[in-house]
């Protein structure tokens, strides 16, 4: 199977400033020993990154300050193979996100939304033949635009959880959340279809309320799961664009997941998408990727 999908992703640019401790803190608790790392990140620049080392046309609609964090942003896009010409610098600090990381790869994440509250699609335009996914570290109504003005595929990771106007609900040919999200959006029960998240249990693509598919998750050494689920969405919309199944596309996006577990950063690389394809041998970790 060879890739052929154009994908713009419309979404958040953050550099992540990350504390990797032993355990996750409890309220009013402070935790020593931890390792500070600085890195790209942001659920639409993680999702695009993700796209093009997968082999997918991908371009970027987002926005950067103009400070230096924004063209190390800019730059960690380009060297994955985006597209960022349509990404603007616009008069507003870029986007931060402060993590922490434990040693079982589970994560507390607190955004500072910053050039992401002024991404605008001014002089932008969607073809037939593009598909474009986006999530709501942007304006909802950004979001509601787009229900209005992509003529294709439109895919949307509805994260963090919040209420869907009905319009967005009603364009998109698929949303994609995890099983607490669902939980919390009960409108997505009419949604054409959706996609909902297990962690190590897998994944379900749902339509109208029906599961139609289902896919068990590919074994895991876990790191980090900051960037596996952006990893996910943009496998799964790359491969349900070019053609696979149901549960072929869910078994290679739930792939693609758990290589990106096993890598501290939220943008990691990848081989080609073709590689994670069911029947086929996995990819194995790199060195340089097993934790210190």
């Amino acid at each position: 199977m060879t890739i052929d999908c154009s994908l713009t992703i419309v979404g958040s640019i953050n550099a992540d400033i990350t504390a990797t401790t032993s355990r996750l803190p409890a309220a009013g608790e402070t935790i020593g020993g931890g390792r500070l790392s600085r890195s790209p990140g942001g659920k639409g620049a993680n999702q695009a990154a993700a796209a093009a080392r997968l082999g997918a046309r991908t371009r970027m609609i987002g926005a950067v300050g103009a400070d230096a964090e924004g063209q190390a942003m800019l730059q960690a896009l380009r060297t994955a193979g985006v597209d960022v010409s349509d990404i603007a610098e616009v008069d507003a600090e870029t986007g931060t996100a402060l993590i922490i990381v434990d040693a079982a790869g589970e994560n507390q994440i607190a955004v500072c939304e910053g050039a992401n509250a002024l991404v605008g699609l001014d002089g932008v335009e969607f073809a037939k033949n593009e598909a474009v996914l986006t999530q709501l570290e942007i304006s909802m109504d950004l979001i509601t635009e787009l229900a209005d003005r992509v003529p294709g595929f439109l895919a949307v990771n509805a994260a963090p959880a919040q209420p869907l106007p009905a319009e967005v609900v009603d364009r998109a040919d698929l949303l994609i959340v995890n099983e607490t999200e669902y939980s919390l959006l009960p409108q997505l029960q009419e949604a054409k279809l959706v996609a909902v998240t297990y962690g190590a249990r897998g994944s379900a693509l749902v339509a109208r309320g029906t599961q139609i598919a289902f896919a068990e998750a590919a074994p895991a050494i876990p790191v980090s799961t900051v960037g596996a689920g952006d990893a996910f969405c943009a496998a799964l919309t790359i491969g349900l664009r070019s053609g696979l199944g149901p549960e072929a596309a869910l078994q290679a996006a739930n792939a693609v997941g758990s290589a990106a577990v096993e890598d501290i950063s939220a943008q990691p690389e990848f081989d080609r998408f073709e590689t994670y394809l069911p029947g086929r041998e996995r990819p194995g970790r790199l060195e340089s990727d097993e934790p210190e």
